[in-house]
C-alpha cells in the first residue's frame, strides 16, 4: 500500500485572515506544516490549496500544491479534489489529511496515525489530557474509545465519565482512498450538526475509526494569540538547533 499527504488550506478564516500565509520565522505557516509532513517521510506531500496565492507560497519553496475549487465545503471535500487531480490513476490507497494549521505536528504521530489504521476505515491520533482547565473546555474535543482503540465516539463534552484519563482528540486523519471517497459523499450526520464534529458523520455510517495514542498535541493556529506561540515556538526550537 501507498501513501499521500495531502494539506488543505485556504486564505478565508475568519478569527486570522490569510493565516496560510502568515510568517512563522521567516516561512509561510502552510510551508511549515508542509516541512513537517516532509519529515514523517510517508509519502508524497501536496498542499490542497484554495487560492493562487498558497500555491505560489508552496512551490516558491520548492514545494508541491494543486489549486482546488474554493467554494468546496470542507478540508475533507478538498482534499478529495486535490487527490483526484493529483493522482488521477489510484496509485495511493492511503490518503493523510494534515490540517493546514498544524506547524508544530510532530513527524511521528504523522506516522503513529497511518500505522494505526490496520483494518479500520480511518485513524486518527488522540493524547491524553493531562491539564485539568481541559476536561471541561468544549472547544477540546474528546475521543472515546474502548481497549481495542476502535473509538466509539467524540464529543465536546466532558466524557466518558468516573476515573479514568480523557483524551485529546487530534485533528489529523488518515483514510482508505475508498473510505474517504464515501465519507465525502455521504450527507451531514445528526450528531454532526449538533457537536459540530464531522468525524461523527463517519461514525453514525458505521465506518470504523482507529485511534493511535500519542505523546503531544500539536499547537493549532486559529487566533494571533495561537500564530504568536508558534512564533516562539520556532525561534526556541532554532535556538536548540544552533546550539
Amino acid at each position: 500500500m501507498q501513501s499521500i499527504v495531502l494539506i488543505p488550506a485556504r486564505l478565508a478564516s475568519t478569527r486570522l485572515p490569510n493565516k496560510p500565509l502568515a510568517d512563522i520565522g521567516g516561512k509561510p505557516m502552510i510551508v511549515r506544516v508542509m516541512e513537517r509532513a516532509l519529515a514523517a517521510d510517508i509519502g508524497p506531500v501536496v498542499v490542497a490549496a484554495a487560492e493562487a496565492e498558497i500555491v505560489e507560497a508552496v512551490r516558491a519553496a520548492g514545494g508541491d500544491a494543486v489549486l482546488t475549487d474554493p467554494d468546496l465545503p470542507s478540508g475533507s471535500d478538498r482534499i478529495m479534489a486535490a487527490l483526484d487531480q493529483c493522482d488521477p490513476l489510484s496509485v495511493y490507497d492511503r490518503v493523510v489529511n494534515v490540517q493546514g494549521d498544524l506547524p508544530t505536528i510532530d513527524p511521528q504521530t504523522i506516522r503513529d496515525t497511518l500505522g494505526a489504521l490496520e483494518d479500520a476505515d480511518i485513524a486518527t491520533p488522540v493524547a491524553e489530557i493531562v491539564r485539568e482547565e481541559e476536561r471541561t473546555n468544549p472547544n477540546v474535543v474528546k475521543a472515546i474509545f474502548g481497549a481495542n482503540r476502535r473509538a466509539l465516539y467524540f464529543t465536546r463534552a466532558t466524557a466518558p465519565t468516573g476515573e479514568g484519563p480523557l483524551y485529546h482528540h487530534i485533528g489529523l486523519y488518515v483514510y482508505r482512498r475508498a473510505a474517504l471517497r464515501r465519507f465525502v459523499q455521504l450527507p451531514p450526520g445528526l450528531l454532526e450538526q449538533r457537536e459540530r464534529l464531522e468525524q461523527l458523520r463517519a461514525l453514525e455510517a458505521g465506518m470504523q475509526i482507529n485511534v493511535a495514542i500519542v505523546d503531544t498535541v500539536p499547537l493549532g493556529v486559529d487566533t494571533p494569540a495561537d500564530l504568536e506561540r508558534a512564533r516562539v515556538w520556532y525561534a526556541a526550537q532554532s535556538a536548540i538547533d544552533e546550539a
